[in-house]
């Protein structure tokens, strides 16, 4: 049986920061820590939610950030502006190098998008980054109605997939998901996909540290 390799979708293989230019039209200089501060209240929903047994859909979470935002920074988006930044968000791109890894990963691997959003929403994003052949499943935290980095979505993956945690990679570059992951039994690989990104200080490490997705080939073996 080939090894699976479960792959984050947001802020993994697909970049997050790809509002930034829809966003520079908007709000200027401030389009930086617009899309940062909506990055991070995103997430922070999606913990609070999940802690408290409060779920909605991750899209849900996207959209209230983004309310948010706005009105932490002052900034105020029209109605159809900020529904052109949710639609913006479905089709956000891939990171250069998720093209060039993923079909040399998937002749030794079985790939699985896992990921916080709704099955629509990641099964969109693949296909527009012309990546969705490449997986063998996607497994969306919203079949069960919670969030990473919540233990039952690490099994819930496990049973998805019919694979145990001691064959089962989890690939992510937020070192929350990576920290749930090793919690609860998977391998786990960090890609630090900046050069300033700081892993938590748990005590709880990354099996490996990659900068690039490529760098999988030789780093499994």
């Amino acid at each position: 049986m080939k090894v699976n390799l479960a792959f984050d979708v947001y802020g993994t293989l697909i970049d997050t920061q790809g509002v930034l230019e829809q966003l520079k039209t908007l709000v200027g200089n401030k389009a930086q820590l617009f899309s940062d501060t909506w990055r991070t209240k995103q997430l922070e929903y999606s913990f609070r939610r999940g802690l408290m047994s409060r779920y909605v859909p991750f899209s849900i979470c996207t959209q209230d950030a983004l309310n948010f935002t706005c009105d932490l920074l002052n900034i105020s988006l029209t109605a159809l502006q900020k529904q052109q930044l949710l639609k913006q968000y479905g089709c956000l791109p891939a990171f250069d190098d998720v093209a060039i890894a993923l079909p040399k990963l998937a002749q030794k691997y079985r790939l699985i998008a896992f990921s916080n959003g709704e099955s629509d929403s990641v099964q969109g994003l693949l296909e527009q980054a012309e990546i969705a052949d490449y997986f063998h499943a996607a497994v969306s935290a919203d079949e069960i109605k919670t969030f990473k980095p919540d233990p039952q979505i690490y099994q819930h993956l496990l049973n998805r997939i019919d694979a145990t945690a001691q064959d089962t990679w989890l690939i992510s570059s937020n070192p929350f998901d990576v920290i749930g992951a090793k919690s609860n039994g998977l391998h786990a690989a960090w890609l630090k996909r900046s050069a300033t990104a700081v892993f938590d200080p748990w005590g709880v490490e990354p099996d490996i540290e990659i900068s690039q997705l490529d760098e999988l080939l030789h780093s499994l073996d």
